[in-house]
């Protein structure tokens, strides 16, 4: 089973109906069993959910998480030391730090697949664990 994880423009797309982008981020959600999502994530999830979508859409999104192909995962000490490498290395071009927590957790679990619309900064990226990203949708 291929492991992959999701940065918070997908999980907004994907709760968030009236999104341009909900029916591509459907397609390939229903394509994963299991699909790790950065606890850090929440908190820019949530912000955007509710002032776009409205805070009802975030509840709704933190009730049915459990039931849903997330699976919450922490930044440990070290993902945090590593982000802040990885914001001072990319610091010219403005690197988002949950972008920077997603590509922690990714090279330290070897996950080559980051489901997300923010394509900028993760082709940018170079992981140490692959050439780069494969990027969806």
């Amino acid at each position: 089973m291929e492991r992959v994880i999701a940065d918070t423009s997908f999980v907004v797309a994907l709760t968030n109906q009236a999104d341009v982008n909900h029916g591509r981020v459907t397609a390939v959600y229903a394509n994963y069993s299991q699909i790790f999502l950065p606890q850090l994530t929440l908190v820019e999830i949530a912000y955007l959910l509710g002032r776009n979508a409205g805070i009802s859409c975030t509840t709704r999104l933190l009730q049915q998480l459990p039931m849903s192909r997330f699976t919450l995962i922490s930044a440990t000490d070290d993902d945090i030391q590593h982000v802040a490498s990885i914001l001072h290395q990319y610091m010219d071009s403005q690197l988002d730090f949950v972008d920077a927590v997603v590509m922690a957790i990714a090279e330290r679990l070897n996950i080559q697949t980051v489901l997300t619309l923010d394509q900028r900064d993760f082709r940018m990226f170079r992981p140490k664990h692959c050439e780069g990203f494969t990027i969806y949708p």
